[in-house]
């Protein structure tokens, strides 16, 4: 199937690992140009080189924080001044600390908040004026199966993920008429860096391995494994597209049936 992604410009923030860079590296196969960023330079030009060395289109590595409104507005002018304009946004970053509510102060939440909710609307901001202008234009957020099903001992992401789902769904009306659609994914429980750390550390909590505990989520997945990022990355390339131009406001999981609800 042609997506139609070839010559599109996507952002596709925190992508130097996991789900980020697995979308990246997808888009990059289908034709896309990218700006990727991650907080460190060094090491966004070492993914940059990497992933147009294996798809042949031209990739641009940026530092930014995308918890920082300053980073943000940089990040985006910057993308368009080297290639013109967005087609297409991946909103993304890190995941805050686990823990229960009684672990986080104020400044936490409000780290988190600016962390998952206002990188989410900032960087929406930013792109849109020129997605309006052009009558096109793809926003795609990473959020998480939390959103639908709470995860224990994630009360921060479980949360601000929503909020995030709650702010994208009002928007994707207000903007459909000019051609854009917005979406949230939801990763499930993932092979990603982020997810063996959580695994490490709840392991080491309750006194066992990290394997003994990812086995404990696999026997919750219907599929009885946890996903890989390229499966994750299949839905997200889809989800941008030429091809699906009539989905907006919705939030799909990818999480082998982990979610019970009917909707």
């Amino acid at each position: 199937m042609d997506l139609g992604l070839k010559n599109k410009v996507a952002l596709v923030a925190a992508a130097s690992r996991g789900l980020g860079r697995a979308v990246a590296e997808e888009l990059a196969n289908e034709g896309a140009a990218l700006v990727i960023c991650a907080r460190k330079q060094e090491t966004i030009d070492r993914v940059a080189s990497e992933i147009a060395a294996t798809s042949g289109v031209k990739v641009v590595g940026l530092a930014a924080d995308v918890s920082n409104p300053d980073d943000v507005k940089r990040l985006v002018q910057s993308s368009i001044d080297q290639f013109g304009h967005i087609d297409i946004l991946v909103t993304n970053s890190g995941g805050p600390p686990a823990g229960p509510f009684d672990a986080f102060d104020l400044e936490q939440w409000e780290a988190a908040t600016r962390l998952l909710l206002y990188s989410s609307v900032n960087m929406a901001r930013a792109v849109l004026p020129q997605m309006k202008e052009r009558r096109w234009g793809r926003i795609l957020n990473i959020t998480s199966i939390a959103v639908k099903q709470p995860v224990d001992n994630l009360i921060l992401s479980n949360s601000l993920r929503a909020g995030v789902t709650g702010f994208a769904r009002t928007l994707a009306n207000e903007v459909a008429p000019f051609g854009i659609t917005i979406n949230n994914i939801m990763p499930g429980y993932t092979r990603t860096e982020r997810v063996e750390e959580l695994a490490t550390m709840m392991a080491m909590k309750q006194g066992i391995s990290p394997e003994e505990f990812v086995a404990r989520w696999e026997k919750e997945i219907p599929m009885r494994r946890i996903g890989e990022p390229r499966e994750f990355a299949a839905l997200a390339a889809f989800l941008v597209s030429e091809r699906a131009s009539f989905i907006t406001g919705t939030s799909i999981p990818v999480d082998g049936g982990w979610i019970k609800s009917l909707m």
